[in-house]
């Protein structure tokens, strides 16, 4: 007889001599077998019933059976592979079952735990609703750096370096990089706008602005702004006062008061800012308002002639209004909120107000 080369071949080669005890033997070790890892349970696959484990060695000898004794051992086989198999899928899921466990498996046939809603920021509310409301009469939006250059910030704008006006905002410059600066005003993408000739323009300006300012209930360092900015043949101060007019009924309803008095800005001639009745008190008087019962709401005017030369459009054929406001302001009252530094504190008792606005 050859040297058997495994266990298993050896079953094969002796099969005439193995008693049907053997088998019994063979199923109280499956029936005792508990792994407790996934190797332990690969192990007994490989053993029992892998492509070369006892089960394949024992079908495989079943042709060197005697006939007559074929049909007893074929069924205490068959018994036999069948009870191996299931232990192994016992074992398996079992297994499956304490390393789930072990990781904190969740069920996912359970209710899910109720999760609160996020909310949009207030200011970003306001920001898409005044986008919103210019978009309905023809206005684009246009965006730009946050990190300017002098030119663009200041001296396009009519504000050369020796301007008195200058000193109306309280500049952060880079120092690393005296000419650039945070900018002031989202102004500075109007004349990137404008120095690209593409006539004419009718576009808002949103985003983020800086200046160096004391924090208080009613100023910050940074802000948000939105400016407007239409250049054509034949733009009035007339169209200025009904673009506006419609974005006050718009935001804040048809009984709302509104008044424009002159004013200076060095970028526009003639310039105006303008007023609405106070929403917060009614009009009565309250430290937003300072006790007049009018709160501004943004500056305007007509683009003055020197800045649509320096950004090489024809002052001759073209006249256009700008105006800005900032976002902070018009949250304020739409809102009624009395403290601007409540909008940059990040505080959950008054973000989760506006949990399904906007």
């Amino acid at each position: 007889m050859p040297k058997p080369k495994n266990e298993f071949h050896y079953l094969s080669l002796q099969l005439m001599e193995v008693k049907l005890q053997d088998l019994e033997d063979f199923r109280k070790e499956v029936a005792s077998f508990s792994p407790q890892t996934t190797d332990e349970l690969e192990a007994f696959r490989i053993r029992f019933l892998g492509s070369k484990g006892l089960v394949k060695s024992l079908f495989t000898a079943m042709r060197n059976v005697p006939k007559e004794e074929k049909r007893i051992f074929g069924k205490k086989l068959n018994e036999f592979k069948a009870f191996a198999e299931k232990s192994y899928e016992e074992a398996r899921e079992q297994l499956s079952e304490t390393e789930k466990e072990e990781e904190g498996f969740a069920d996912l046939t359970l209710p899910a735990e109720e999760q609160p809603l996020g909310s949009l920021h207030p200011i970003h509310i306001i920001r898409k609703e005044i986008i919103h409301i210019f978009e309905k009469i023809g206005f684009s939006i246009a965006e730009g750096p946050e990190m300017e250059d002098d030119w663009h910030n200041f001296t396009a704008l009519n504000l050369p370096s020796d301007h008195p006006a200058r000193d109306m905002q309280d500049t952060f410059y880079l120092s690393k990089n005296p000419d650039t600066v945070l900018r002031t005003h989202t102004s500075s993408v109007q004349v990137r706008v404008m120095e690209q000739g593409h006539l004419p323009i009718r576009i808002i300006c949103p985003g983020r602005v800086y200046r160096n300012e004391t924090i208080s209930a009613r100023a910050h360092c940074f802000f948000h702004q939105v400016e407007g900015l239409y250049i054509d043949d034949r733009v009035s101060f007339a169209d200025l006062k009904q673009t506006l007019y419609f974005f006050v009924r718009e935001m804040f309803g048809g009984d709302t008061g509104i008044r424009f008095r002159p004013s200076y800005f060095p970028f526009t001639e003639p310039s105006a800012e303008m007023d609405i009745s106070c929403l917060i008190c009614g009009g009565k008087g309250c430290t937003v308002c300072k006790h007049t019962g009018w709160v501004e709401i943004l500056g305007c005017g007509m683009v003055h002639p020197n800045v649509l030369e320096n950004c090489h459009i024809d002052s001759e054929e073209y006249t256009g209004f700008a105006f800005g406001m900032g976002i902070e302001r018009i949250a304020m009252l739409k809102y009624q909120i009395n403290d601007l530094r409540l909008f940059s504190e990040n505080d959950i008792r008054f973000l989760k107000q506006f949990t399904g606005a906007g």
